[in-house]
């Protein structure tokens, strides 16, 4: 997937390319035998300067954008899933700081202490290598997909906020440095309210802070995504990762911000169809002899329709990404849709028939299907678009206008 970029971004993809083929990869199915975090992985991303890697030049990032993050991310998830998932949390956060925030309309005020705060937090993360998890799912699922106020609360307080709640499916927990906490401002006599969500950095050292729950799944195991629980924690001023209300706008007015865990999925389907093509081959150890499997033409007909799908997915994806900014039109905005749909439920359909297609041999853990073909199985799960979020919206905005009942 290096269609039309600059060098720059060309270049960062084929360091994606070489960490994950060189280094990911030959982990990965250790990682998700013992449901270990991938932390080996997050030295060399940290090594690389990848953390870094949405931060602007002036902070010392990378500088890469939306479009960049998203070819990187689709080329990581090719090599190891859990580790392009998790990367996503951590790099949404610095996104979300920077590039979004910077397209919403803010006071003087707001953008000044916003640009205070942030310069901090981007140190952190350059010069001390800081890990950021982004736990957005909470026991209400109502809440991560947009139609209700998050459960978890925070109330001002003296030189910073008093944050009470739980997140679960808490991707990072326990390897994460801080933990960007969505939370709904608390305000006295009155009603919690989605627009006044507020966007915290906990550290995972504060008072309150627990981690709790065992991660024994069937895909993503490397992902550890525990439960969180926050009992009074104490939450500084300088650690709002966006000013009050500034999330609830962006959520409204660049929703491409919610596709970003669409690239691993991408990957993994590019994965599956790269192995059932080597497999067939004969290029696998573990694999037919001699590539002799590649005769068959009900094979080559097996190959022939993943090669569609995976075709069909990645000119959505593509396009979709190319399409990201604030304010999109709505036909932007229903193919954002589409093509989240299409990129989640595909892959796990690539990788049924990359399993029929190889036949029982496929199945073993010593070859690498089985492992792309759990990890695919949860992208249909992921919220805040799952795929029957992503239906419901392209059929009901398709046929209503805003306002419309």
């Amino acid at each position: 997937m290096t269609d039309d970029l600059t060098p720059r971004q060309q270049e960062l993809v084929e360091t994606a390319r070489a960490l994950g083929r060189d280094q990911f990869l030959p982990r990965a199915s250790t990682f998700d035998r013992e449901g270990r975090f991938p932390t080996e992985n997050y030295d060399d991303l940290r090594a690389a300067g990848f953390l870094g890697l949405v931060i602007p030049e002036k902070y010392g990032g990378l500088g890469a954008d939306y479009r960049t993050y998203m070819r990187v991310a689709a080329e990581l998830g090719r090599w190891c899933g859990a580790t392009a998932l998790t990367f996503n949390m951590h790099t949404c956060t610095m996104l979300w700081s920077s590039q979004m925030a910077d397209d919403l309309n803010m006071s003087d005020e707001d953008r000044a202490a916003h640009e205070a705060r942030r310069s901090g937090i981007y140190r952190r993360v350059v010069e001390d290598g800081a890990i950021f998890a982004q736990p957005f799912s909470e026991p209400n699922s109502a809440a991560a997909a947009g139609k209700a106020p998050f459960g978890t609360t925070a109330r001002k307080v003296d030189g910073g906020w008093l944050v009470n709640g739980r997140k679960h499916f808490a991707s990072l927990a326990g390897s994460a440095d801080y933990y960007g906490i969505l939370c709904t401002e608390a305000k006295p006599d009155q009603d919690a309210d989605a627009r006044d969500t507020i966007y915290l950095a906990v550290s995972g050292t504060s008072d309150g802070f627990s981690i709790s729950g065992d991660w024994d799944v069937l895909g993503m195991r490397a992902t550890v995504s525990n439960n969180l629980s926050l009992e009074d924690v104490f939450v500084p001023d300088g650690a709002e990762l966006l000013p009050r209300g500034a999330y609830f706008r962006a959520a409204m007015n660049w929703p491409h911000m919610f596709m970003t865990l669409c690239p691993t999925y991408m990957g993994i389907a590019q994965a599956a169809f790269d192995f059932t093509c080597q497999y067939l081959r004969g290029e696998l150890d573990g694999g037919p002899p001699a590539g002799s499997a590649r005769q068959s033409p009900a094979k080559q007909m097996a190959v022939a329709e993943m090669r569609i799908k995976l075709e069909q997915a990645r000119a959505l994806f593509l396009r979709a990404i190319d399409e990201a900014k604030i304010s999109p039109t709505k036909d932007e905005r229903l193919r954002a849709y589409a093509a989240q749909y299409t990129v989640m439920e595909f892959a796990n359909d690539i990788c049924r028939l990359a399993i029929r297609t190889c036949g029982g041999r496929s199945i073993f853990k010593s070859l690498r299907l089985e492992q792309l073909y759990r990890d695919s199985r949860c992208g249909s799960l992921m919220l805040p678009w799952t795929p029957e979020i992503c239906m419901e919206r392209l059929g009901r905005e398709s046929l209503f206008e805003p306002g419309e009942k």
